[in-house]
C-alpha cells in the first residue's frame, strides 16, 4: 500500500544544512519534496514540477527570495502557488516586505518542525 501524496513542495535554500533540516522536517508528511540550492535552480524545478507550495529563504546569491516571490506572482502559470518565506530576517519591515512581495506566510528562523508543518497545513485549509 503506497502513501497518499498530499502535494508537492519545492524548498529553496542556499545553506545545505538548512536545506537538509527542512527536508528532514518534512519527511513522512505525505509531500513530494524538490530541493533547490538557489532561486535560479528553483525556477527550473517550479516550472517543471508545478509544486503546490514553495518554501524559500530570502538571502541568497543571484536572486533573493523576495525576487523569486515577485517572479512567481507575475507569471500566470505560478501565480497561485502558495509561498512560505523561511528566513532569519526577523524585523517587522522584513515581514511586511515579504508579504507585499507575495508570500502567504513569513516564518523566521529558528523554527520548529511543528511550526513548519502547521504553516503548510494552514495553506491547505
Amino acid at each position: 500500500m503506497s502513501a497518499i501524496l498530499l502535494g508537492k513542495i519545492a524548498i529553496v535554500e542556499d545553506s545545505p544544512s538548512q536545506l537538509e533540516l527542512m527536508s528532514h522536517f518534512l519527511d513522512g508528511t505525505g509531500y513530494e519534496i524538490f530541493k533547490a540550492g538557489n532561486a535560479k535552480e528553483a525556477v527550473k524545478i517550479i516550472f517543471a514540477e508545478t509544486p503546490d507550495i514553495v518554501i524559500t529563504d530570502v538571502v541568497m546569491p543571484e536572486m533573493s527570495g523576495f525576487e523569486l516571490c515577485r517572479l512567481l506572482r507575475k507569471n500566470p502559470l505560478t501565480k497561485d502557488i502558495s509561498i512560505i518565506i523561511c528566513t532569519s530576517k526577523n524585523q517587522k519591515i522584513d515581514r511586511l516586505w515579504g508579504i507585499r512581495q507575495g508570500a502567504n506566510i513569513y516564518l523566521t528562523k529558528p523554527y520548529t518542525r511543528q511550526e513548519l508543518v502547521d504553516a503548510i497545513a494552514s495553506l491547505k485549509s
